[in-house]
């Protein structure tokens, strides 16, 4: 039986940990060559040594740290002409520290920027090309229901996240005449080391306990849980594939409901 995703190549970065790795797992699982990106060598080891090869795919590691974009574009550059088309690419990478939007400096908001939208564009201006020549690119973002609206306590995000909004459907018009589509994921609370980040942060402010401020938050949540990264990762795997060819410019919830009850 073909697998959805055989013989198509996937770029997944921030594949060491949580939603990233999920993903890469995913993809692995649906057939896709995986290629790793990540800034930690052993992190990027562990998680090739267990990506599924239901069709003997060969996957790979690229080490690059988001933090220096130029150094991206370079990686991005240099596999996509050295190991031919990317197929799929899945920007993804570690939120803005918390913290209230006033108390930012303008270095704050330059590295979020670069971190998150000049990654995204080096690396897709590095992959599009390749993508238009096979007639397949599927580009999708992690980012954070704070694209539709803001979400207390993390003010850069807010906007880093609410730019990666206007990106992404720019992009999907520009690059969906050529068979490339591109949409934003925008997980809820998700079981992962930024959600407990955030909800210690809380805590510590609030006088209370973690635990209060999860029980708190899953009572804006519909269906009365926190998500896991697997169900994300799902979402991802749909759209990577030929199913979603007609899914474009779309800002996808994937929280529970509580986007939509909020």
């Amino acid at each position: 039986m073909t697998l959805p995703l055989s013989n198509r190549n996937a770029l997944v970065c921030g594949s060491t940990q949580g939603i990233g790795r999920a993903c890469a797992v995913e993809f692995a699982r649906l057939g896709a060559h995986v290629v790793l990106v990540g800034r930690n060598g052993d992190g990027l080891s562990n998680v090739f040594a267990e990506l599924p090869r239901p069709a003997q795919q060969e996957h790979g590691t690229l080490l690059v740290d988001f933090a220096d974009w130029k150094a991206v574009e370079q990686v991005g550059n240099d596999h996509a002409t050295a190991h031919g088309p990317v197929h799929i690419l899945l920007n993804n990478t570690g939120g803005p520290p918390a913290g209230a939007l006033f108390d930012a400096s303008g270095d704050d908001l330059v590295k979020a920027f670069q971190m998150h939208i000049v990654c995204a564009q080096v690396l897709a201006r590095a992959v599009a090309p390749g993508m238009r020549d096979a007639g397949y690119g599927r580009i999708m973002n992690i980012v954070s229901t704070s694209v539709v609206t803001p979400i207390r306590g993390l003010g850069v995000s807010n906007v880093v996240r609410a730019a990666m909004g206007n990106w992404m459907r720019t992009l999907a018009h520009e690059l969906g005449p050529f068979g490339i589509t591109v949409n934003n994921i925008l997980p809820g609370f998700t079981k992962t080391a930024r959600l407990d980040s955030i909800f210690k942060g809380r805590a510590s402010r609030a006088g209370t306990s973690v635990e209060e401020v999860e029980q708190e938050a899953m009572k804006t949540i519909p269906v009365r849980r926190l998500g896991t990264p697997e169900e994300i990762a799902a979402v991802a795997g749909f759209l990577a594939g030929p199913a979603a060819a007609y899914v474009n410019g779309v800002n996808l919830p994937v929280d529970g409901g509580r986007l939509a009850w909020q």
